[in-house]
C-alpha cells in the first residue's frame, strides 16, 4: 500500500492538480509585498541576486514567485520525496529546481546553482535545508553569494491567520483568505574570504538577521 501511495502522489496527474490547487488557494491571499523594488532595480542594471528564506516561510511566497518566471530562476530542492513534489511545483511555477541538499547531494547541487545563479542572475534558497534544526543557518548560502558574486536578500512571511504543524520548522501555512505580507529585507553583500574566522562570522551575521526577520518562528 505504501508503494501505491507514493506512486500516486508522485503521479503527473497528481501533480498537476496540486500545482493547480496550491494557486487557486494562494490566491485566496490578501497579498501585500513591500521593498521589492530595490533588489529587482539592482537586477536589472545587471546585479546577481540570491534570495533567501526559511523553510517556515516558503509556502507563502509560491504565489508571487510565479511574477519572477521571465528570469529562469534557480532553486536548491533535496532529493526527498518530498523534495520531488516541491520540485515538481516549482518547475510548473517557472523556476528551475536543482536537487540536492546538506543531507544528500549538496556540493554537486550548490555548484548547479552556482552556474545558473551566473547565468540568470536570479536564483533562492532556502536556509535551513530540509531537516533544520530551525533557526540554524547552513554555510552553503554564504558559499553560494561568494562564488556568484551575488547580494543575498532574505525574505519572509507574515499571515494575520495561519496554521503551524507540528514539524521541525513549525510550518506555516496562511488560512484562507488572511492578510499575507512578502517582505524583502535589505541586500547583503558579503566580500569573498578564505578566513575561516571572517566566513563564520558572515554566516552567524546573516543568521542573526534572518532571525530577527521571522517574527513567525522565533517570536
Amino acid at each position: 500500500m505504501p508503494n501505491i501511495i507514493n506512486t500516486f502522489i508522485t503521479s503527473a496527474p497528481f501533480l498537476a492538480f496540486l500545482y493547480l490547487f496550491i494557486r487557486t488557494y494562494s490566491w485566496t491571499f490578501r497579498l501585500q509585498v513591500e521593498n521589492e523594488g530595490a533588489w529587482k532595480e539592482y537586477h536589472k542594471k545587471g546585479g546577481t541576486v540570491l534570495l533567501c528564506t526559511w523553510h517556515q516561510h516558503f509556502f507563502g511566497a509560491i504565489r508571487h514567485f510565479q511574477s519572477y518566471r521571465t528570469y529562469k530562476p534557480g532553486l536548491m530542492i533535496s532529493r526527498s520525496k518530498d523534495g520531488h513534489i516541491i520540485a515538481e511545483v516549482a518547475r510548473r511555477s517557472g523556476w528551475d529546481p536543482i536537487r540536492g541538499s546538506s543531507s544528500r547531494g549538496g556540493l554537486e547541487a550548490m555548484f548547479q546553482l552556482i552556474d545558473k545563479l551566473k547565468k540568470n542572475r536570479l536564483a533562492a534558497h532556502i536556509v535551513d535545508g530540509p531537516r533544520g534544526p530551525a533557526g540554524e543557518l547552513k554555510a552553503g548560502v554564504i558559499r553560494i553569494s561568494h562564488a556568484a558574486d551575488a547580494v543575498i536578500v532574505p525574505f519572509y512571511i507574515q499571515a494575520d491567520k495561519a496554521w503551524y504543524f507540528n514539524s521541525w520548522d513549525h510550518f506555516m501555512l496562511p488560512k484562507p483568505f488572511s492578510k499575507v505580507t512578502l517582505l524583502f529585507d535589505e541586500m547583503i553583500k558579503f566580500p569573498a574570504t578564505t578566513d575561516n574566522e571572517l566566513f563564520e562570522n558572515q554566516r552567524l551575521q546573516l543568521q542573526e538577521t534572518m532571525r530577527k526577520g521571522a517574527k513567525n518562528l522565533f517570536g
